[in-house]
Formats: C-alpha cells, sequence, structure tokens
C-alpha cells in the first residue's frame, strides 16, 4: 500500500473530524479522495501540520486529526517534545511513514533507514504512541478516534504517487470552510 491507499482507507473515518493535512501530494490527494470542508489542506509550510493541528486541538474541545509524512516530521522535530509536553487528549497525530519526501520526488529519509519515529516519539515523552503497517491504519485511527487519550500513530506503508491535480481552491477559501466547521 501506498499513501494514497491508506488515505482512501481512513476518508470515510475523518469526515466527521477536524483534519489537518501535510503539504503537496497527501492534500491533494485527500482532496481528490474526499473533499470535506472540515480538511485544512496545507498548500505550504512543510513540516507545520503536526504543530498546526496541535494548537487547534489546545484552543478548543472537538478532535483534530493532522496527518503528516514522515519527512515533514523530520523536518520539524521540535513539534514532538511540544506535543509530549503539552498533552491535548483531542489531538491525533498520524505521521504516513513511506520512507521518503514524496511531494519533492521520493528523496529517501532517514525514516526509511534507521530512525525510528515511533522511537523518537517515545523518546520525547509522548505516552500513547502506535506504530502500524499500512493495513492496520483505519483500526489504529478508529481506535484514537474512540478513545479519550492523545494518540501518535506511525503508519509504515511503501512509497509512491498517483497522478493528482493541484488544488485550485483558494486558500482563503479552505481557510474560511475550515474555521466554519471548527466553530459548528
Amino acid at each position: 500500500m501506498i499513501r494514497s491507499d491508506i488515505l482512501k482507507d481512513i476518508a470515510p473515518l475523518l469526515r466527521d473530524q477536524l483534519v489537518v493535512c501535510n503539504i503537496g501530494l497527501p492534500s491533494q490527494e485527500l482532496y481528490m479522495i474526499d473533499d470535506q470542508p472540515s480538511n485544512f489542506y496545507m498548500l505550504g509550510t512543510m513540516g507545520l501540520s503536526s504543530s498546526i493541528g496541535f494548537g487547534l486541538a489546545l484552543a478548543q474541545d472537538k478532535k483534530v486529526i493532522s496527518i503528516d509524512g514522515d519527512g515533514s516530521v523530520l523536518t520539524n522535530f521540535g513539534t514532538l517534545p511540544t506535543i509530549a509536553n503539552n498533552v491535548a487528549d483531542n489531538f491525533i497525530l498520524l505521521i504516513i511513514d513511506n520512507g521518503s519526501y514524496g511531494s519533492t520526488g521520493d528523496q529517501p529519509t532517514y525514516a526509511g533507514q534507521k530512525t525510528s519515529l515511533a522511537a523518537v516519539a517515545r523518546a520525547c515523552g509522548c505516552e500513547n504512541v502506535v506504530e502500524v503497517q499500512a493495513e492496520e491504519t483505519g483500526k489504529a485511527l478508529q481506535d484514537a478516534i474512540d478513545g479519550d487519550q492523545m494518540t501518535i500513530i506511525v503508519a509504515k506503508c511503501e512509497s509512491g504517487n498517483i497522478p493528482v491535480s493541484v488544488i485550485t481552491m483558494d486558500p482563503v477559501v479552505i481557510r474560511d470552510r475550515f474555521m466554519k466547521s471548527v466553530l459548528a
């Protein structure tokens, strides 16, 4: 399974959640698979999906799911200790770990080599860290949604991209419809 297969599998679970999705291809894939007003598509700022989603979880009570990639988490390593030390039990960080920088040409990341993002998250102090294979992502995500504990899920999958179009929706429209979902 590749990232887009995981997104197809979990799309029904995301429909009633606030979702902040990683830049580039992950956002474009989620947009193509199942666009929802409650999805905030990152059109820039690599490495900040988890930070923005976590801040949103701290600011209100609804469940927030940040979908991030291993390359983005490696780009913003400071997010994991921040998450660990400022727990928000309404926050789920789903790291889709394909061992590559998928949006920039599939260059390998260290997560595809020796670095375990699950071990790093635990070392930072995150208490509920689950590592799964791609096929198990839906169950792990449903368990996290049903639970009342901040959860980090590292979903290991193969590298690969599907052809997608860019998101042509104006960023202001993306922001405004997402904010309406937050405030609803």
